[in-house]
Formats: structure tokens, C-alpha cells, sequence
């Protein structure tokens, strides 16, 4: 796996495997890989050539300053698995390697629309400007041929989906699904800082989201099935930003409608922390 930690380096490599037809499959990642990130490597390789994987936290995205300072990094442990995984090309910069310019200088403003207004976006304010300026500045480093991401950070997918058109990106966006583990958990870096009693506790989402699926399979009134899951996640302690079910049109705008609306893509969504607890979890399910 080679290494690189500047973009000039990174950018000659790349454009001389180019040169010589190969096709770039990219990974960016904020580093404390699980098998989630892993599998976005493997779908990246039976598909490309070569594969990018970047690790990167970006602090431009953490509307919470405290969450940034926490963020799990296991760099030792990352590299490995990114050897073990096959991935042919580790970028890992540092923060003055990818903003030069400063952190707190004037920066493109993203027209990602209603999009960046609802869930995540309502939550986060400012987080998604700065998702679109990190991926930016990456995709205009790497050029990838495909761009590979988690369904779930859905509502992420689909901001990167506009950019992507904003920016006349070539690169085709390529949404894996979301890995869990064994007792349903999504994947994701920031179960790291959950505690034993926490780690057992967050399947409660899990649960929430297959009990929303069944009861609409089974013609249940939608408004009902989430007003009743909303009072599961309430009397088990959970602090909710929010539980949805959304619907996703073509163009990526997301809908919140009271039935099912027939060819749509539907999700269940949530977003919530134990009480107590600092560590804020997501998780979505197709419907």
C-alpha cells in the first residue's frame, strides 16, 4: 500500500496510473475503520483498479467542537486493516496539508437547497457546508471514476449526489450497503466510545426501525407506526432528534409524507443518544 501524506505526491501517482488506463475506485473516510469502511474497500476493488482510501478527520464538519476533539483516531490499527483489505493508496493529510488557506477563511457556499435544512441538517447547522467543502477539495485531488460511501450516512449520500452535479463531477457515486453487526448495530467509528452498558442498549434503534418496517408491511397507517415507535425509543431512555420516515426522490429531495408513496424509495431514520450519554448514533432501513 503506498503512502502518502502530501497532495502533490498523491496527485503525480495517480495521474501516471491514469496514464497507464487505470481506473480510480475512492474510499474518504474520518479513520476508525470497521467492517463498514471495509466493505466500501472491497466493493472499490472489484470494480476499479486502483483504490484510494483517505482518512481524514475534517474539522469544518463538526458543528460540535467537543465531538471533534473526541472523535476515535486509530491510525496503527486503520493502516492495517486498509493492507489486509487490498487498498492501494492511503492519504492521510494533515489538517494545514488540506486547508492552507485556513480554517476560518471565506469558503464556496453549497447550494444543496431544503436538503441540508431537514434531519441531519435542522441538527447540525453548518455540518453539511462542510462535508461539501472536504469532498470537494478531495474529489478535485483524486478524480476518481466511482466514489464509494455507506447508506448509512443517507442523508450524506445524497448531499454528495448534489455536489457531485454542483461541481460537474464525472465521478459516479456508489452507495454500499449499511454492514451491522451481528445483533444489528450499524456499523459506525463513533460505537468506539460507547460503554459495555451503552453498546447493548443502542440496539433499542435497530429494534425501533424493523419494528416500523413490519408494522407498515403489514398496512399499518404510517403516522400511527412512528408516533408508537417515537414512545419505544422515549420509554427506553432515548433522546431523539428525530424518527422519520422519509421519502427520496430522483433529484434527492426528501419527502415526509403521512403513506406510502408508490415509486419511491422509503426510510425509516433516526437519530438519537441514551440518556447520559454523549455519544450521538444514526441509523436508517429502506422500507
Amino acid at each position: 500500500m503506498h503512502l502518502f501524506q502530501q497532495k502533490d505526491a498523491l496527485r503525480q501517482y495517480l495521474g501516471a496510473a491514469k496514464e497507464q488506463g487505470a481506473t480510480i475506485g475512492f474510499v474518504p473516510t474520518m479513520g476508525a475503520l470497521h467492517d463498514g469502511h471495509l466493505s466500501l474497500i472491497r466493493a472499490a476493488k472489484a470494480q476499479c483498479s486502483q483504490v484510494v482510501c483517505s482518512i481524514f478527520v475534517n474539522p469544518t464538519q463538526f458543528n460540535d467542537p467537543a465531538d471533534y476533539e473526541k472523535y476515535p483516531v486509530t491510525i496503527e490499527r486503520d493502516q492495517e486493516l486498509l493492507i489486509k483489505a487490498g487498498t492501494d493508496v492511503l492519504f492521510l493529510p494533515a489538517v494545514a496539508e488540506m486547508y492552507p488557506e485556513g480554517l476560518t477563511a471565506p469558503a464556496r457556499h453549497y447550494d444543496f437547497g431544503a436538503l441540508e435544512t431537514v434531519l441531519e441538517g435542522a441538527h447540525r447547522p453548518g455540518h453539511f457546508q462542510g462535508v461539501g467543502r472536504i469532498v470537494h477539495k478531495l474529489l478535485d485531488l483524486v478524480q476518481p471514476h466511482q466514489l464509494f460511501m455507506g447508506q448509512k450516512d443517507l442523508q450524506q449520500c445524497l448531499i454528495v449526489k448534489r455536489l457531485l452535479q454542483l461541481i460537474h463531477s464525472p465521478a459516479e457515486l456508489v452507495i454500499c450497503p449499511t454492514r451491522r453487526e451481528p445483533d444489528g448495530l450499524a456499523m459506525s467509528s463513533r460505537n468506539l466510545r460507547l460503554n459495555a452498558g451503552e453498546r447493548q442498549k443502542a440496539t433499542t434503534l435497530y429494534k425501533t426501525l424493523s419494528y416500523i418496517k413490519t408494522r407498515l408491511a403489514a398496512g399499518a397507517p404510517l403516522p400511527d407506526t412512528v408516533n408508537a415507535a417515537r414512545l419505544q425509543l422515549q420509554s427506553a431512555n432515548f433522546e431523539t432528534d428525530y424518527l422519520e420516515v422519509i421519502a427520496v426522490q430522483d433529484n434527492g429531495i426528501i419527502l415526509f409524507p403521512d403513506k406510502p408513496v408508490p415509486g419511491l424509495p422509503m426510510y425509516a431514520v433516526v437519530a438519537a443518544r441514551m440518556q447520559g450519554s454523549a455519544v450521538r448514533l444514526i441509523d436508517n432501513m429502506e422500507m
